[in-house]
């Protein structure tokens, strides 16, 4: 009898431990996901304007130049890097895209094609100096945020360029089939970083940089190489964000985009990319900024001081790095 009841207290011992397990788990691989499930019921309950269909199709637009960032800075951080010059890159892209963009001047993919090279070009030189320099990226980004932001100024002589054409607005301001149409572009950019991440070598070698750079040159990748991708591409989102930035705004601000590059990284973070390198996706960047998206359109709807929700921002990026430091460890 005593047998049985060991064998019967070791089972359900076990069966305990394996549902914990399955908690953690679940919690490891969808916990942002359902804080921002708990975010939307909160919010939901406090304001009753928060869950309408007008409200929500706000939020997504309002994030998608964020995430359209986060998506080239998620792939930075995975390679153990850091960009900090994205918004300043934005901006710059932003005024020397729509000095293209007057009526009857250029066809429209003039001016697109301009913006996506400039923000390449900067990319591209971020990630020369990371690569052949030797530097921590923090380095390089940092002078680039500072110059990037200078060259806009100097370019629009420190006033907006205006004057259009309609079919640059639409880019950002139109709709679609009901739906703003910097929806339809941020849905295709993640579709496209995904598969990159994801189901390609490119991809693969960005992991197995993160994972262990030492190992990568081991193993034949050439990791320079791989870097300047990296950093070129994270600086043509830059410019993608800034065409559709100074279209929704109808003008070239040089002034755009102070500070993007933090909520970019707060959102790649959040979603679960790891600052450690090795570790993020491209989905959890989206939930990321989704929740950056939410609380701020939630909070303001409860009209709560904007003081008080870059306090509550803050606290929310401590915590996601905690939690990943927590996760790593």
């Amino acid at each position: 009898m005593n047998n049985l009841a060991n064998k019967t207290s070791i089972k359900n011992n076990k069966h305990e431990i394996n549902k914990k397990d399955k908690i953690k788990i679940l919690f490891r691989r969808h916990g942002m996901a359902l804080v921002l499930l708990a975010m939307v019921v909160l919010m939901t309950v406090l304001s009753p304007a928060f869950l309408t269909t007008r409200n929500l199709m706000n939020v997504v637009r309002q994030i998608s130049v964020i995430a359209i960032i986060g998506f080239g800075v998620t792939m930075v951080i995975i390679t153990t890097g850091i960009d900090l010059s994205s918004g300043s890159v934005l901006a710059l892209a932003g005024v020397i895209a729509t000095s293209f963009a007057h009526p009857n001047q250029y066809p429209l993919i003039v001016s697109i094609i301009v913006g996506l090279l400039v923000g390449a070009i900067a990319g591209s030189i971020n990630g020369a100096f990371t690569a052949f320099g030797e530097i921590p990226a923090f380095i390089p980004t940092l002078g680039m945020m500072i110059a990037a932001r200078g060259f806009a100024l100097i370019f629009s002589d420190g006033r907006p360029i205006t004057n259009l054409s309609e079919s640059f607005e639409f880019i950002g301001g139109g709709y679609f089939l009901g739906v703003p149409f910097p929806i339809y572009v941020m849905l295709l950019t993640a579709v496209i970083s995904h598969i990159l991440l994801k189901h390609t070598k490119f991809g693969r070698y960005i992991y197995a940089i993160g994972g262990n750079a030492q190992a990568a040159v081991v193993s034949g990748i050439n990791v320079r190489k791989y870097l300047v991708l990296v950093y070129t591409y994270a600086g043509l989102l830059s410019g993608l964000a800034g065409i559709v930035l100074a279209s929704r705004l109808s003008a070239g601000q040089p002034t755009a985009g102070v500070s993007y590059e933090l909520d970019a990284i707060a959102s790649a973070v959040i979603g679960g990319t790891s600052l450690s390198g090795g570790v993020g996706t491209i989905p959890g960047t989206i939930i990321g900024a989704l929740i950056m998206g939410v609380l701020n359109n939630g909070l303001d709807l409860l009209q709560v001081s904007a003081y008080w929700q870059q306090v509550l921002k803050g606290a929310i990026i401590v915590g996601a790095v905690l939690l990943d430091k927590k996760k790593n460890r």
